[in-house]
């Protein structure tokens, strides 16, 4: 996955780039979302990477399905990437795209499973704490996950505090193990 990621990043930083430019964050982000959602459809997916279709008509049937509603940069992004055979890249391009936009913007997104629902003041001091720490603003995206069994498990970006019963038993079980 995380060689997925590397070979996404440029693609990402390029058309983040672009988006700079001419100031179009929320094109870009609606034209990727709708890219992801296309490659991701189940119809689509034997086709995809099959050998067997050429790269042209994989081209012509993407770009047809996602209509005028591509600018022409867009096109030219689908277009290098079914010539290089790099389609599946698209969701980790629009997920590095959407990081980049965040970071420009001084907001980083959260991922943040509780064992029980947050109160309002527990979720605001969790936040402020996770602000002062990353000295930006947080975009929380809680989730309940009873197996946490207590405590919470916060992601941002690629480091992972886990301060849940669960990953501590985790913990004492692979120090019983050595």
């Amino acid at each position: 996955m995380a060689e997925l990621i590397t070979v996404a990043r440029p693609y990402a930083e390029a058309v983040y780039r672009l988006a700079k430019q001419q100031n179009t964050f929320d094109g870009w982000s609606k034209m990727l979302e709708l890219a992801v959602s296309v490659e991701s459809d189940a119809r689509l997916q034997p086709l995809i990477g099959n050998p067997l279709l050429p790269r042209a008509q994989m081209e012509h049937l993407f770009l047809s399905v996602c209509g005028t509603r591509l600018s022409a940069e867009g096109k030219n992004l689908i277009s290098l990437l079914v010539e290089n055979g790099r389609l599946a890249l698209l969701s980790h391009i629009a997920a590095a795209y959407e990081d980049l936009r965040a970071a420009e913007q001084g907001v980083t997104e959260a991922r943040i499973a509780t064992a029980f629902p947050f109160t309002d003041g527990q979720l605001k001091d969790l936040l402020e704490t996770l602000q002062a720490r990353f000295k930006r603003k947080i975009e929380p995206s809680v989730v309940v996950d009873p197996d946490l069994i207590g405590g919470v498990k916060v992601e941002v970006g690629d480091e992972v505090f886990d301060a849940s019963v669960r990953g501590r038993l985790e913990t004492m079980a692979s120090s019983l193990k050595r």
